[in-house]
């Protein structure tokens, strides 16, 4: 007996005549998945049934059904799907390959919502919001205490800023990205505050300006840790920073 696969890929079997002829045909087979991300279920009974239980807490599920229960915790997900025949793209009975079995699947994607290169790509989005904050802070001190920067030391500021993303992206891939984000901060904030040095006057505008940048930094690591709330705190923490820098600067007259 020849086994006629069913489509392209996934596992096809066939059983003997005689055990499925007028009666039905209870089978059971055992798979041990390694590295898999997804799985998906083509629905070939009259009525199919599947029950997935996983420690993984954020799925995603996908095809042309839904579960038609499901419940997501902390501790993982379970989901029950229930597909009828007439539901489907294809009938119960076809002879070769008429349909296309994909057209209906069904099933779950594992996804990773926060690993370190997703968290680098999205510190790598907040990237101008730091180098604005960073600038704006040294502008308002040159307003307030008339200290001069010339603007290729502004340049250079810039410079080390960008190169955070570097070390954040190099040590994450070694340390993982908490670790990495507070050794590349902390780098970068010594070197601001040392360079710093040279061309402010005094000690407490060089502390005031890398305590702003540290604020910053700690903004924007709260930011990438959140998921569902990261846009709203973003955008209230944003208008208090825009807030306090008209409160701050409300006295100064800008004609002079």
């Amino acid at each position: 007996m020849t086994t006629q696969l069913l489509g392209n890929n996934g596992i096809s079997l066939t059983l003997a005549q005689n055990d499925i002829q007028n009666m039905p045909a209870d089978f059971a087979i055992q798979l041990q998945l390694k590295g898999s991300s997804a799985i998906s279920f083509a629905p070939l009974g009259e009525t199919t049934l599947v029950n997935l239980a996983s420690n993984w807490n954020d799925p995603s599920f996908k095809g042309l059904f839904l579960p038609t229960e499901r419940s997501i915790s902390e501790k993982g997900f379970t989901a029950q799907w229930k597909v009828l025949n007439y539901n489907r793209d294809f009938p119960q009975h076809w002879t070769n390959n008429a349909y296309d079995l994909k057209t209906s699947d069904f099933g779950v994607t594992l996804v990773d919502m926060a690993d370190h290169y997703q968290k680098n790509e999205r510190s790598a989005k907040y990237g101008i919001l730091i180098i604005v904050f960073v600038f704006l802070s040294f502008f308002l001190n040159e307003i307030i205490t008339k200290q001069r920067v010339h603007p290729f030391q502004y340049i250079l500021v810039g410079f080390a800023l960008l190169i955070f993303y570097l070390l954040l992206l190099s040590f994450s891939e070694h340390v993982g990205f908490n670790r990495a984000y507070l050794i590349s901060a902390l780098s970068v904030i010594a070197m601001v505050l040392a360079y710093s040095r040279s061309f402010l006057k005094t000690w407490l505008s060089s502390l005031t300006l890398t305590g702003i940048l540290s604020l910053v930094f700690l903004f924007i690591f709260i930011l990438l840790q959140l998921e569902s709330f990261a846009l709203l705190v973003g955008s209230i923490g944003l208008f208090l920073i825009l807030g306090l820098t008209m409160f701050f600067t409300r006295k100064i007259n800008w004609y002079e």
